[in-house]
């Protein structure tokens, strides 16, 4: 199964990303397909801090526009959000041990966390930090 990172979420969302047209198809054909595939809900927090923040873009994507689009790929079939139990410590902490994870890396740790605990084995995603969590296998589709 395959899990969705943050910044893809933005790109397909962003129409001003040079990113937008792959990464809004790629999440397309997911949304549409047969197969299952999952969000983090720490991915979900983090798209709509980052779409909605005027500091980061002008003009920010209004907040019923940035919930509107979380319900509409939370209205595929075959999405899945991702979400911690009561043993999501022990996994998270042998993720941040085995990363050597400290500081703002702590945030990557927890998706990767929540991948593991789920069965994630593939996480798209365009950030090179998940590369050292040995259990999971980022993968940037956009390149």
């Amino acid at each position: 199964m395959i899990a969705v990172d943050t910044n893809i979420l933005v790109y397909a969302h962003r129409e001003d990303s040079p990113w937008h047209h792959p990464a809004y198809d790629h999440l397309a054909r997911l949304a549409e397909g047969a197969k299952p595939w999952a969000i983090p809900w720490p991915c979900l927090h983090e798209f709509l801090a980052i779409v909605t923040h005027p500091r980061i873009f002008k003009p920010p994507t209004p907040l019923q526009v940035a919930c509107e689009q979380v319900d509409a790929w939370l209205e595929s079939p075959k999405a899945l959000l991702l979400s911690e139990t009561t043993n999501y410590w022990q996994i998270l902490r042998q993720v941040v041990m085995e990363g050597k994870v400290q500081g703002p890396l702590v945030h990557d740790a927890r998706i990767a966390a929540l991948c593991r605990h789920h069965g994630i084995q593939e996480l798209w995603t365009a950030d090179r930090d998940f590369s050292r969590f040995p259990t999971l296998s980022p993968r940037n589709p956009l390149l």
